[in-house]
C-alpha cells in the first residue's frame, strides 16, 4: 500500500510492500531505501511510531520494531527527547545520477555585464514595503488576478515613468511580466500572428534576445552600427533623415528592436536625428519599435535622455524591468503598449497572471509609491559613478593603450583595445582570476561589419568592497 504523511514539517511518500514476511520487512526496507537513495537527508526527525502508525494503518509496534531495525544498523538514530532521526552519514547518490563536475576554484571577481551589486539590495526598505503592502491588499489580490498584473503596480508604474523617463502610459495599457525575456517572448508571438517575418535588432546586444526572436518564428536582422549608434538608415532607406522609400538593407522588416538610450553593449545613445528617422519609419509602414529600456535610470554626466516611446505611444512599445535597479531575481518587468497592441499581447499572456508573484508586485508597488524607489536608484547612481570613474582613473594611470567608450551610464564600460588583442587579454584576465568578456560574444552572427576588439566589463556585480581589487586584477591584464 502506498501512504504519506507530514507530521513534525516531514512530507515523505513511502511504498510498504506486503511480503511473505510482513509488514514490518516492507517498512524497514523502504524506509533503508528512502535514507540510501538521499530522499530522507541526514538529521531528519521521523513522526513517532504511534503517528507513523495511524498514517499507515498498522500496528505501532510494527514501526517501532522497524525504527529498531534500522538504529541497529545504523541508518536510524532515536535519543531519549530527541525522537528518531535518521542518522549523520554520507549519502550515496543514485548510480543513475551523473556525477557533478567539480572546480578547483571559480573566478575571484566577477565582471561580467548584466547584474547590479546584488549585495547592496536594500532589504530593510523592502521588508518594511512588503510588510505595509500585505497589510493592506484586498483578499482577492491573493487568487488568481488580471493578466496584465495587479492595478497598484501598474498604476504606480505609470506615475514613476511618466515623471522619471518621460513615457506616456496609461495604467490600462501597462502589462506585467516575469522579465525582459518574457516580455520579448509575449511580443514574438504577437508579431509573428500578425504575419511580420523579420524582426530588425542592434548588431551587438545579447544572444538570447536572437534566439528568443527565431524560436517565436521571426528572422533576426542586424542593423550595421556606428559612432552615433544604430544606423537607423538602414531600415528606414533613406540616408539617416527617415525620408527613405523603405528598401534598405533590412527591407521587409515589421518591427525593430532598439536600446536608445544606452547601447548594449557599445554604449552610446541612439543619436536624436536617428530616434527621429525610426519613429517616422514606424509612421510610415505602421511598424513597431520595441524599447528596451535596461538601465535608462543611470546616466552620470547629465540627466539622462527620456524615453522614445514619448515620441510615439502609438508606435513604441516601452520595455523595462527591476533587474538593473534592484535585482533581477524579482522576475518583474512590464510592458507599456500601444492601444491597439494591448488587447494581444494580454491575451498572449493568458487568462490569469500566472507568470508574476501577487505579493512581490504588490511590494514594489508599494516600494515605488512610498519614494523608496528613487532613494535606492539614487544611491546605486553615485555607487556605479564612483566605480566607473575609478575604472577610467586606473586606465589612464596603468594601460593608456586602452580607452573607455561610450557615454558615463550604466553598469559596464566598453574598453577598446589594440587591433587583434582582445582573445589574449580574456585569457589574461582568466589567468588574474576575473570573469569577464569580449566585445565578439555579443556581436550578431550575420552582422556584416568588421569585428572591433574589446572587453565589456560590468561593474555592477562586485561589492563595493570588492571593486578596488578587481580593478587591480583588470589593469594586470590589460596591455
Amino acid at each position: 500500500m502506498v501512504k504519506s504523511w507530514a507530521t513534525f514539517g516531514v512530507d515523505l511518500h513511502v511504498d510498504v510492500t506486503r511480503t511473505g514476511s510482513g509488514l514490518r520487512k516492507g517498512l524497514t526496507d523502504a524506509l533503508r531505501a528512502a535514507v540510501r537513495g538521499g530522499r530522507l537527508a541526514p538529521g531528519t526527525r521521523l513522526p513517532s511510531s504511534r503517528s507513523l502508525a495511524a498514517d499507515l494503518g498498522i500496528a505501532r509496534n510494527t514501526v517501532a520494531d522497524a525504527y529498531a531495525d534500522l538504529v541497529a544498523e545504523g541508518w536510524l538514530t532515536a535519543r531519549q527527547g530527541s525522537g528518531t532521526r535518521v542518522a549523520e552519514r554520507a549519502v550515496v547518490a543514485p548510480a543513475s545520477a551523473p556525477p557533478r563536475p567539480r572546480t578547483p576554484g571559480g573566478p575571484a571577481y566577477d565582471l561580467v555585464p548584466g547584474t547590479p551589486d546584488l549585495a547592496s539590495f536594500p532589504r530593510a526598505e523592502w521588508l518594511k514595503a512588503s510588510r505595509r503592502a500585505l497589510a493592506a491588499a484586498p483578499y482577492d489580490a491573493l487568487g488568481y488576478g488580471d493578466p496584465r498584473g495587479r492595478v497598484e503596480l501598474r498604476a504606480a508604474l505609470a506615475g514613476y515613468l511618466a515623471r522619471a523617463r518621460g513615457v506616456r502610459a496609461d495604467p490600462e495599457r501597462i502589462l506585467i511580466c516575469s522579465g525582459f525575456a518574457h516580455g520579448l517572448m509575449l511580443l514574438g508571438s504577437v508579431l509573428r500572428q500578425r504575419g511580420v517575418g523579420a524582426l530588425a535588432m542592434e548588431s551587438y546586444g545579447l544572444d538570447v534576445h536572437w534566439k528568443l526572436v527565431e524560436r517565436a518564428g521571426l528572422r533576426s536582422v542586424p542593423l550595421p552600427f556606428d559612432e552615433l549608434g544604430t544606423r537607423t538608415e538602414e531600415l528606414t532607406g533613406g540616408k539617416g533623415n527617415g525620408k527613405g522609400n523603405g528598401k534598405g538593407a533590412a527591407g521587409g522588416v515589421g518591427a525593430v528592436l532598439l536600446t536608445p538610450a544606452h547601447q548594449f553593449p557599445m554604449g552610446v545613445p541612439l543619436h536624436p536625428d536617428r530616434r527621429a528617422a525610426v519613429v517616422d519609419w514606424a509612421r510610415r509602414t505602421g511598424g513597431l519599435i520595441l524599447e528596451d529600456d535596461y538601465d535608462g535610470e543611470f546616466r552620470y554626466d547629465r540627466q539622462p535622455v527620456g524615453a522614445l516611446q514619448g515620441l510615439d505611444p502609438d508606435h513604441v512599445v516601452y520595455m523595462g524591468t527591476a533587474s538593473k535597479a534592484l535585482a533581477p531575481g524579482l522576475r518583474l518587468g512590464w510592458l507599456v503598449m500601444p492601444p491597439d497592441l494591448a488587447a494581444e499581447v494580454t491575451a498572449a499572456k493568458g487568462g490569469a497572471d500566472w507568470s508574476c508573484g501577487v505579493l512581490d508586485q504588490l511590494t514594489l508597488a508599494e516600494f515605488i509609491t512610498s519614494g523608496a524607489y528613487d532613494r535606492h536608484v539614487r544611491a546605486s547612481r553615485l555607487r556605479y559613478r564612483r566605480r566607473r570613474d575609478l575604472l577610467v582613473s586606473a586606465l589612464a594611470a596603468h594601460a593608456p593603450s586602452v580607452t573607455a567608450t561610450g557615454i558615463a551610464a550604466g553598469l559596464h564600460a566598453v574598453l577598446q583595445l589594440p587591433p587583434g588583442t582582445e582573445q589574449s587579454v580574456v585569457r589574461a584576465a582568466v589567468w588574474q582570476g576575473l570573469a569577464v568578456h569580449g566585445l565578439t560574444r555579443y556581436r550578431h552572427p550575420t552582422a556584416t561589419a568588421p569585428p572591433l576588439d574589446a572587453l565589456v566589463v560590468g561593474y555592477g556585480t562586485p561589492t563595493d568592497s570588492g571593486w578596488p581589487g578587481a580593478l587591480e586584477a583588470l589593469v594586470r591584464a590589460l596591455p
